[in-house]
């Protein structure tokens, strides 16, 4: 879900500023993004997607294969609907297409949220008209006149009651609650690493665990039978906005989209990120600067994330630090300057 969030904000921000503006979005025939942005009515098209990996593979040859059968869709789809921007966050299912708007002469921007730069914004970069960043750090891995620092667009969050989001995960109005997520497609690790915490978390919290809608739920449908105050989902789409509102503290792994929305709602947050990956680049300078707390993968075991969650909900004052922390050092993008960028590129 990385790529999707911060373009579902853009699109929220600029239909905000202009009612008759029309999107389309292009993504992957099954991918976990294209549930959620139907929930937006926007039209949704799918586009064969390969994958270029870093080691020796025979699937790489298939996926040339594919890139090159998902330019060609690409050049078909942007001749019909003849859009007058292509935006895209990363992802392998942009590359075909950002090179096929350059060979129509379409202008591009690409938005760049990890902190190390991944290899389809690298790819994308040389026919991109313009490149854009969350972190200020980011901006040396690109080309000076097309880079620009903005932070990362934050799709709106708010809910209108929060009773009403605590009624509909069946929560006291007085109990501390706990997010636990690793991303669209879920983490098996840090699924398992939850359910073992369980037992061990104080009796006054609830935790919501959303477990991924590509991941075996037998354990979590398991410890509902045991825990009473675990409410494990697959997956939520238009209530996702409801589970930030109503928790108390964020667990996640250390995919941007996580770390922006906790930024943004001054959410104290502990991260898990892979082992040897951008995320864990991503959260290593975020924790450098207190902002969040990170935990090893290999090392760390349920009792030590449950001695975590205790200090933090015992600690009302450090929570409320690390969240306003966490949203100081990443701020969310400004409404007027995503408007600002597209208005430029589209003239």
């Amino acid at each position: 879900m990385g790529p999707v969030a911060p373009l579902l904000a853009i699109y929220e921000i600029y239909k905000q500023h202009d009612r008759s503006a029309n999107f389309f979005w292009v993504g992957t025939r099954h991918g976990p993004e294209k549930e959620l942005v139907e929930t937006y009515n926007i039209p949704y098209f799918s586009v064969t997607s390969g994958k270029l990996r870093r080691y020796y593979s025979l699937w790489n040859l298939v996926d040339i294969f594919k890139i090159f059968f998902g330019f060609f869709q690409s050049i078909v789809l942007l001749i019909k609907y003849q859009p007058d921007l292509v935006i895209s966050a990363g992802g392998f299912v942009s590359v075909p297409l950002h090179y096929a708007a350059a060979l129509l002469g379409i202008p591009a921007w690409i938005h760049q949220q990890d902190a190390q730069a991944g290899l389809a914004n690298r790819l994308m970069a040389p026919v991109a008209s313009q490149i854009t960043c969350a972190l200020a750090d980011s901006q040396n891995q690109f080309k000076r006149r097309k880079i620009q620092w903005i932070g990362n667009p934050v799709r709106d969050l708010s809910v209108p009651d929060l009773s009403v989001s605590r009624q509909y995960f069946d929560l006291p109005n007085d109990a501390k609650v706990i997010l636990a997520f690793g991303g669209g497609t879920g983490s098996e690790h840090l699924n398992s690493l939850i359910i073992e915490a369980l037992p061990h978390l104080p009796s006054y919290a609830h935790i919501i665990h959303l477990t991924g809608r590509d991941r075996p739920d037998n354990l979590a449908q398991g410890a509902v039978n045991t825990f009473k105050n675990y409410h494990p989902y697959k997956f939520l789409t238009s209530k996702m906005k409801d589970a930030y509102a109503v928790a108390d503290l964020i667990i996640g792994r250390g995919g941007f989209v996580t770390i922006t929305e906790s930024a943004s709602l001054a959410k104290p947050t502990i991260l898990i990120p892979m082992n040897n990956t951008h995320q864990e680049k991503n959260v290593l300078e975020l924790s450098d600067k207190k902002a969040v707390i990170m935990m090893d993968e290999k090392k760390v075991n349920g009792l030590n994330i449950a001695h975590a969650v205790k200090k933090l909900l015992d600690r009302p004052d450090l929570a409320q630090y690390l969240g306003e922390h966490l949203r100081e050092v990443l701020p969310p993008a400004r409404a007027d300057k995503v408007v600002e960028i597209v208005e430029k590129l589209i003239k």
